[in-house]
């Protein structure tokens, strides 16, 4: 792995938590996305080296933390995902994940990654935190932007967004692009479009 990808840098903007979801079912995929090997490198393990190049500290959300003990994540702490007691279901989506990981954040700002974007290019991500001070004051997040609306699973977030996201949630919303759309966001450069590939499929691995 590239060893820019290793050793937080200082921004700007002071520190930086990240956030790393890893609580999706991988029914596409038929094996756990999570500890795929993308260049001998487990995709969790490699997200997370990426986020501790960007962040002082990195938290993996997940319903499972038992499932990833061996891989090898210093610096990275598990929040366990936990189930509704309205519920059988194990999990809710990637943004019910994402507000109880936020419970836990002290920092202004939080970046908030999949675990399955393997081709994630970690002096992107440093160059896109630079920005965060010049976010104007009402934006609750900072992310990309395509055709098919924001790219919330790898961007930036205000910690003090919370209480909206949790009314949205407890409203019955489970869609990112649903939440955003009622608030102000940042529109960040993404000059390798490709870097938001992630691994859904066989056929997506075979690609990465």
């Amino acid at each position: 792995m590239d060893t820019k990808e290793s050793g937080a840098v200082n921004m700007s903007c002071g520190k930086l938590t990240a956030i790393v979801l890893a609580g999706g079912q991988s029914s596409r995929m038929g094996e756990d996305k999570a500890v795929i090997p993308i260049q001998g490198v487990p995709l969790l393990q490699r997200v997370c080296a990426i986020a501790k190049g960007c962040a002082d500290s990195v938290y993996i959300v997940t319903p499972w933390p038992e499932r990833y003990q061996h891989l090898l994540l210093p610096g990275c702490e598990f929040i366990q995902e936990v189930p509704s007691p309205c519920t059988s279901v194990e999990t809710h989506g990637p943004l019910v994940g994402f507000a109880q990981g936020l419970a836990q954040v002290e920092t202004e700002w939080v970046l908030l990654l999949a675990c399955d974007l393997p081709k994630l290019r970690v002096e992107v991500l440093q160059e896109w935190a630079t920005r965060l001070d010049s976010v104007r004051d009402d934006a609750i997040a900072a992310l990309a932007h395509h055709p098919k609306g924001w790219e919330p699973l790898c961007g930036f977030y205000r910690r003090c967004c919370l209480p909206q996201l949790l009314d949205f949630i407890n409203q019955g919303g489970r869609s990112f692009q649903g939440w955003l759309r009622q608030y102000p966001v940042e529109v960040l450069p993404l000059p390798e479009p490709e870097m938001l590939f992630n691994c859904n499929t066989p056929e997506d691995l075979a690609l990465s």
